[in-house]
């Protein structure tokens, strides 16, 4: 269903929302690779340890980041040292913020709430909203009408993109509801998927956001300098250049409208540091086949899950050239879509049971939304 410049609506309240249903996309079961139960149950053991460190050292190294940062303050070296800062504010908040709202990452669950919270504010996201919306995201991932995170629509936006780099769009658009939840209300949006009962926490929330970032503001108005913003708020913008190149290497250039993650989801190889940072998100199809394994078993998940996906992108660099020729294609015809060859080990890909349309290219270019338990292996 496309609208007038023959775009397809995005939006979670136009045509193509019920024509997902009308087609079978939508509450249905999903493709999961074959992982024999008893290796399932010890994949999915939760533990506190390796959340906790991770978390100490992350909050270190931002302290001393931090301390870099405000010795350097007036100096051309204030420039490295604050991309540093920000680099670690941004991009690992984000990571924290997703497995956390997962419930994955600790075994212990106000663990889990009280870093998700950090991080939803370090990433100015409200937290309450973004874990409905992340729910959605995965029951239906990259479904037109369905999806509220699909990245970029086809053909793209490249305004989007370019704005992104300083979290320039969807930054506003997020400080925008925060004003909104303060006044007791949600956006059309939010409306498809955050429940009734949910809705006084996202006011709740909202209101302290404000005040803290209003206490910011006051301290920087008072002692004439950005700099306190240049530790709490502004971070969110011009730290987040790592943050959208993983966010780039998710999905963008695959499938839309297909009930296999193989098909719309890229795993990525990462160096060490970048996988830490990214805690082991890189791992995404087999994050999104199997949301309920915490981020520490994702690489040994990715070995049992080999024999049955297509062969991982070789770094993010990798990652992006194959997404950035995507879009550029996209551009010029929308239905282009990149379809990885499978090992002959592997099952067929699941498009769905709706009839899909034949991809351009086939050839290689290499009900508790906490998702701890409110979604099946294939959500």
């Amino acid at each position: 269903m496309s609208s007038g410049n023959g775009r397809r609506d995005y939006s979670l309240t136009g045509k193509e929302n019920q024509r997902a249903q009308d087609r079978g996309l939508v509450t249905t079961e999903w493709y999961t690779s074959p992982i024999p139960r008893q290796r399932m149950k010890e994949l999915m053991k939760r533990k506190d340890g390796p959340a906790i460190r991770d978390t100490i050292i992350l909050f270190v190294l931002l302290i001393a980041a931090g301390i870099l940062a405000y010795y350097s303050w007036g100096t051309w070296w204030a420039v490295p040292a604050f991309f540093i800062y920000g680099t670690l504010y941004a991009s690992p908040g984000d990571s924290r913020w997703h497995e956390c709202g997962h419930g994955t990452a600790f075994k212990t669950p106000w663990m889990n709430e009280v870093v998700y919270q950090i991080a939803s504010f370090m990433v100015l996201r409200s937290a309450t909203p973004w874990r409905w919306s992340h729910t959605r995201h995965h029951s239906d991932t990259y479904i037109v009408g369905r999806d509220p995170e699909i990245f970029m629509e086809r053909p793209p936006i490249w305004r989007i993109l370019i704005m992104e780099i300083l979290h320039l769009y969807g930054g506003p658009k997020e400080i925008k509801r925060f004003f909104l939840h303060c006044l007791g209300k949600v956006d059309s949006t939010e409306n498809e998927y955050i429940p009734q009962s949910e809705r006084p926490k996202t006011y709740l929330e909202a209101r302290i956001y404000l005040l803290i970032l209003a206490a910011v503001i006051g301290l920087s108005i008072y002692q004439m300098s950005f700099l306190p913003l240049m530790f709490i708020g502004l971070p969110t913008f011009y730290g987040t250049l790592l943050m959208l190149l993983f966010g780039l290497s998710q999905h963008l250039g695959l499938h839309e409208d297909v009930l296999d993650h193989r098909l719309n989801t890229r795993t990525v190889y990462l160096n060490p540091l970048f996988r830490f940072l990214y805690w082991n998100m890189n791992y995404h199809v087999e994050h999104h086949m199997f949301p309920m394994v915490p981020y520490h078993a994702l690489p040994a998940l990715h070995k049992d899950m080999q024999a049955d996906c297509p062969k991982p992108c070789s770094s993010l660099g990798a990652a992006l050239k194959e997404v950035m020729i995507a879009l550029v294609k996209q551009g010029k015809d929308p239905s282009y879509t990149i379809v990885k060859p499978l090992p002959s080990t592997a099952r067929p890909y699941y498009y769905g049971p709706a009839k899909m349309p034949e991809a351009k290219d086939t050839k290689s270019t290499e009900t508790n939304p906490a998702m701890s338990g409110g979604m099946t292996h294939g959500a």
